[in-house]
């Protein structure tokens, strides 16, 4: 087969981390992760980290690996991926990235341009506007400056709309067009693999896993990170609607319905994100033995 990355992406909850387990297992090689969340070190209930017993079955990479307060983005990712495979493509041919987070699966298998430093005096300007006019008035904004992103990124989480907006402004070029638009040659090959069921199956399982989480303890966890809460990595669905909660604004109750929601409404972005992109063939979670043999048929 020549060395070949095999790509399992999919919406959250669908059932990428048991689904890429299990076919990890069966190639006997190692699983990096396409999670823009997961990667942090100082969460764990709400970004649904795999569990000590899932960890152990399969070596995983870029699994809390980083803190929150250190700046990221797909940029470096696909470097840190890139220079990682290459240390182990000397063991395996076929290694495994599971994740569901589209532009971190783009940046590795189109790469990405490197984005620009941020320009102070503009994000200065874009926190008074959001301040001064809400987030709403800049969503428009983003709209017609880059229709692509505003498709795709969450926009109630006022950081990414600021940081799509303020990429475009300062560079004249759409954030969204960051991304390769010819994808540069990698040195094996890429298979693209992608998860989905019924929706309303989904949506049950979204609403439990939530359910768990809470059951697991996210409120003490969201607590505990109420100090770092102005990272970006925090303002993100499972903690800002905790953190609302926290602040006296909703009930416990009503954050969590929130969550659902806000987490309901990320997976549908996810698909559609991953429903644009090029080359996924799809199947449901279940049809792990399908997938392992449509692979070993490419």
């Amino acid at each position: 087969m020549g060395k070949t990355l095999v790509v399992l992406a999919g919406p959250t909850a669908v059932g990428k981390t048991t689904c890429g387990i299990e076919i990890a297992s069966h190639f006997g090689t190692e699983i990096l992760s396409a999670d823009s969340r997961q990667i942090y070190r100082e969460t764990t209930i709400g970004t649904a980290v795999p569990s000590r017993e899932e960890l152990a079955l399969v070596p995983h990479h870029f699994i809390q690996t980083i803190s929150l307060k250190e700046p990221f983005n797909a940029s470096i990712y696909e470097q840190q991926v890139l220079q990682r495979m290459e240390i182990l493509f000397e063991k395996y041919d076929l290694l495994l990235m599971v994740g569901g987070s589209g532009l971190y699966i783009d940046a590795v298998c189109r790469g990405i341009d490197d984005l620009p430093p941020v320009d102070p005096n503009l994000r200065k300007i874009l926190l008074e506007r959001f301040e001064k006019e809400g987030l709403e008035p800049l969503t428009l904004e983003l709209r017609e400056l880059d229709p692509d992103s505003y498709g795709r990124i969450d926009l109630k989480n006022h950081m990414r709309v600021l940081k799509a907006l303020e990429v475009s402004i300062q560079t004249g070029r759409p954030y969204s067009g960051f991304l390769s638009a010819t994808p540069k040659a990698r040195p094996f090959r890429i298979l693209k693999v992608a998860l989905d069921m019924e929706r309303e199956k989904l949506y049950g399982r979204i609403n439990e896993r939530v359910d768990l989480m809470m059951e697991e303890g996210l409120l003490e966890e969201a607590e505990q990170l109420m100090p770092l809460r102005e990272y970006t990595a925090l303002k993100t669905v499972g903690y800002r609607e905790l953190f609302r909660h926290l602040d006296g604004e909703i009930t416990v109750e009503e954050a969590v319905d929130l969550i659902k929601r806000n987490t309901r409404k990320f997976a549908r972005k996810q698909l559609t994100w991953f429903r644009k992109a090029e080359r996924y063939t799809w199947f449901s979670p279940w049809e792990t033995n399908q997938i392992i043999r449509w692979v070993e048929n490419q």
